[in-house]
C-alpha cells in the first residue's frame, strides 16, 4: 500500500480523557461516534472480547480489567494495583492507533445479531421510558450504561455496565437516586437492584 492510499484510509481520531467516580476506571472521548446512539458494549474479561477487535488489543495490556463501549467514547477499567499516571498515555495510543484505521470496533456481524426486544406492558414501558430520559444520559456522562433488566414483584432489576461495573458509589447512585426516582414516578416500584453485579 502506498504512502497516499495509508493517508486516505486513516483517519484524524482525536482523544481526550474523563475521570469518573470510579477510581479504577476512566472515559476515553473519541472526536466521532464509535457505535450506534443508544448502543452500548460491556466486554467484563479479555474472553468476552470476541466480537470486539479494539477490546481484544486492550486487552493484550496486562492492565486492563473491563472495555465498554458507547456513543463516542471507551471506558477502560484498569487492575487497581496501577496507577493511571503510569498507565493512560498507553491505552489512549493503543486507542488512537486502533481508530485510525477507521476499522469498527465492534465486529459488524455480531452488532447486527443483537437481540430485539418484544412489547413490553405498561409499567415497563414506562420505567424504561424513565431510565432513557433521566438516568441513561448522567450514567454515560460518567462512562457507563445502565440497562434494563426486568420488573417483578414491584422490584426493578438493572443491568450496570462500564465504569459502573465495580464503582464504589454505583451503590449509593442506585439506591438514593434511581430508586428513590422510579419509586417516585411508578408506584408500583419497591426497590431497585442491580443484577449481575
Amino acid at each position: 500500500m502506498s504512502v497516499q492510499e495509508q493517508a486516505q484510509n486513516s483517519r484524524l481520531v482525536q482523544l481526550y480523557l474523563e475521570a469518573n467516580p470510579n477510581p479504577n476506571s476512566l472515559k476515553f472521548v473519541a472526536n466521532f461516534m464509535l457505535v450506534p446512539q443508544g448502543e452500548s458494549y460491556d466486554f467484563p474479561t479479555k474472553e468476552s472480547a470476541a466480537d470486539s477487535p479494539l477490546a481484544k488489543v486492550l486487552f493484550d495490556l496486562p492492565y486492563v480489567e473491563r472495555v465498554f463501549f458507547a456513543s463516542n467514547f471507551v471506558t477502560v477499567t484498569k487492575a487497581e494495583s496501577e496507577e493511571w499516571a503510569e498507565v493512560q498515555n498507553v491505552i489512549k495510543e493503543e486507542i488512537k492507533t486502533y481508530l485510525s484505521t477507521g476499522k469498527a470496533v465492534i465486529d459488524p456481524a455480531a452488532a447486527s445479531a443483537l437481540p430485539q426486544e418484544g412489547e413490553d406492558s405498561e409499567i415497563v414501558a414506562k420505567i424504561k421510558g424513565i431510565l432513557d430520559e433521566y438516568i441513561k444520559p448522567a450514567v454515560e456522562q460518567d462512562g457507563g450504561a445502565i440497562t434494563f433488566h426486568s420488573f417483578e414483584g414491584g422490584v426493578v432489576k438493572v443491568l450496570l455496565q462500564g465504569s459502573c461495573s465495580g464503582c464504589p458509589s454505583s451503590t449509593v447512585t442506585l439506591k438514593a437516586g434511581i430508586e428513590n426516582l422510579l419509586k417516585r414516578m411508578v408506584p408500583e416500584v419497591e426497590s431497585v437492584e442491580a443484577e449481575g453485579v
